[in-house]
């Protein structure tokens, strides 16, 4: 396999993970694993979470994907298993230290993407229960976001 092969690969799984995380969001987590995604929505004390299980369930087939592929020099099995890899860590730092904040950086950004990703989330945050969602998808940020924040960027 071609390293641009190789690269493109692992791009285009990174990309295809969002359609994965806002199926697996909606379906699955507001779904029939609502149990362990239920205390994200209705924060208890503690630093840790039953949601934090779902590193596991998307971080064990990219682990199993970069070691078998490497393994067997089944190069595009690490490819897929690369591409996972990188959106769970845009996922960490979206969703967890951006968003939640659950590690106290850019708590101040004024960015329009980091203020609509907010937004966004807050959005999807406000419903309690597993009904009546919105915005399950984490990079992507639908237009009504980006024109709430531009609107109130303009405003002031």
């Amino acid at each position: 396999m071609s390293l641009i092969s190789f690269v493109s690969l692992t791009l285009f799984v990174f990309f295809l993970m969002e359609g994965i995380t806002w199926l697996t969001h909606r379906y699955v987590m507001h779904g029939f694993l609502w149990y362990l995604h239920e205390d994200h929505h209705k924060k208890g004390p503690g630093f840790f979470e039953k949601n934090d299980a779902f590193f596991l369930i998307f971080a064990i087939p990219s682990w199993l994907c970069i070691m078998l592929g490497m393994q067997n020099e089944i190069w595009w099995v690490v490819a897929v298993g690369a591409g996972i890899a990188m959106y769970g860590f845009a996922y960490f730092l979206v969703h967890e230290i951006i968003i939640h904040q659950r590690f106290r950086l850019f708590t101040r950004s004024n960015n329009t993407y980091v203020r609509a990703i907010r937004w966004a989330h807050k959005m999807h945050h406000k419903h309690l229960e597993k009904e009546h969602g919105e915005s399950f998808g984490m990079l992507l940020v639908a237009k009504k976001y980006w024109d709430k924040v531009r609107d109130e960027k303009n405003h002031r």
